[in-house]
């Protein structure tokens, strides 16, 4: 299983300038060899290949007056912006043929120096190595600072340098790792419900209060705003204001993840299985409850626990977007009529009284148990049977029969 693994990163001032230099090679490279198989597709050029490509952009453009400085960098930071673009493609056509699942993807576009998030990457060609004393060599940058939060578990394959909009720099290292990690059994299962007023309902009756981290900072990210409005384009202060204004940012979503790693490594730990429902958040994300939805970050959460079910052997599902959990009786199973936010109690033909979000966890529960036993291999359809020895064969009267065969009319 590969995993990866951030850490933050104090380079100095020249390997700040050696880091700036590298990501602006990266991005020539990326730029030019997009800007290549573009204007084959235009001229109506065979696709260009990789090696090709790779001659054309790199190899060649070093012996140029005007792409000389590329040699300044290490190489494998030149084939690795290449192969981005390549990954690029291949998601595009696949998202074009349909083999790729969920949203359309647009085909690559041209990388901006003013782009809040540059990113480099190592592999193990460029002999990057974690020196004794805690320190990273990378090949002409030099060895950087890192704060160790834990020990990488196992030798990394590759190391992804990483500046933010915050003005950041983190080394991401990606790991794989044999060591079976399998947490020990548990007896319970849940089901969650996701929400705005509560982040998460579980179908035990515990209740999570969502936190809101960008509500409560929202007075001091608008102060940030209105003085970064009042600057001179161009200006230093300008540029000043928009660092203060993305680290404030930057410190909302750290909180967020950091206590949703915390919530659903609980919840992973102390349930066997867990089931959520598959929620549309690019649809919500245009209602007038964006700012709510992108506050409590749904993805985020369900796929750490999607990704640390896996990593210690719990089950995890996800129960379609379509089904009625809220509108569900998990007492009798009758569907009732659409129900408005604002009702939180309901009162089922039955008798049942049922809490909406409760009731709607029981249920994701109980659909989720009910399609993990079909992928277990449970029968949900009769087993066929041998036909009666009068049914096989074939019969010389079949073709005088008036009956329609399959919707089509006999003639």
């Amino acid at each position: 299983m590969q995993l990866r693994y951030n850490y933050r990163v104090y380079p100095t001032p020249d390997q700040r300038d050696a880091l700036a230099r590298a990501f602006g090679c990266a991005r020539v490279v990326f730029n030019d060899a997009l800007h290549a198989r573009r204007a084959a597709h235009v001229n109506g050029d065979p696709y260009l290949s990789d090696g090709e490509l790779s001659k054309r952009v790199v190899t060649r453009a070093k012996t140029t007056p005007e792409r000389v400085w590329l040699g300044e960098v290490s190489a494998v930071v030149l084939q690795q912006a290449l192969a981005d673009l390549n990954t690029a493609y291949r998601n595009f056509f696949a998202s074009v043929t349909g083999k790729r699942k969920g949203r359309k993807v647009a085909p690559p576009r041209f990388r901006s120096r003013k782009d809040n998030r540059q990113a480099i990457r190592f592999t193990r060609n460029a002999r990057f190595t974690v020196l004794g004393n805690g320190r990273l060599r990378l090949p002409k940058i030099g060895d950087l600072d890192v704060r160790w939060s834990r020990d990488l578990p196992a030798e990394p394959s590759s190391v992804t340098i990483l500046k933010d909009a915050a003005g950041r720099y983190f080394a991401s290292f990606v790991v794989t790792t044999d060591k079976d990690q399998t947490l020990p059994g548990a007896e319970s299962e849940v089901g969650i419900d996701l929400g705005l007023t509560h982040f998460a309902v579980l179908s035990d009756g515990t209740k999570v209060v969502a936190p809101r981290f960008l509500r409560q900072a929202a007075r001091r990210l608008r102060r940030l705003q209105k003085s970064l409005s009042r600057k001179v384009k161009g200006s230093n202060r300008r540029r000043k204001a928009v660092v203060k204004l993305a680290r404030a940012h930057a410190r909302v979503a750290d909180t967020r993840r950091d206590w949703q790693h915390k919530l659903s490594t609980a919840i992973i730990r102390d349930n066997q299985a867990v089931y959520v429902e598959d929620l549309c958040v690019a649809s919500l994300g245009r209602t007038w409850l964006a700012k709510s939805v992108h506050d409590a970050g749904w993805a985020g959460f369900t796929g750490m626990l999607e990704y640390k079910a896996a990593r210690y052997g719990r089950t995890f599902g996800r129960i379609g977007r379509w089904f009625p959990s809220t509108r569900m009786c998990s007492a009798c199973g009758h569907v009732s009529d659409k129900m408005p936010l604002n009702i939180r109690v309901w009162t089922c033909l039955c008798g049942s009284i049922h809490d909406r979000d409760i009731n709607a966890a029981i249920n994701i529960l109980a659909a989720g148990r009910a399609e993990s036993l079909n992928d277990r291999g449970a029968q949900v359809r009769p087993a066929p049977v041998l036909a009666p020895r009068r049914e096989t064969g074939i019969h010389p009267d079949a073709a005088l029969s008036t009956r329609g065969v399959e919707g089509i009319p006999a003639l």
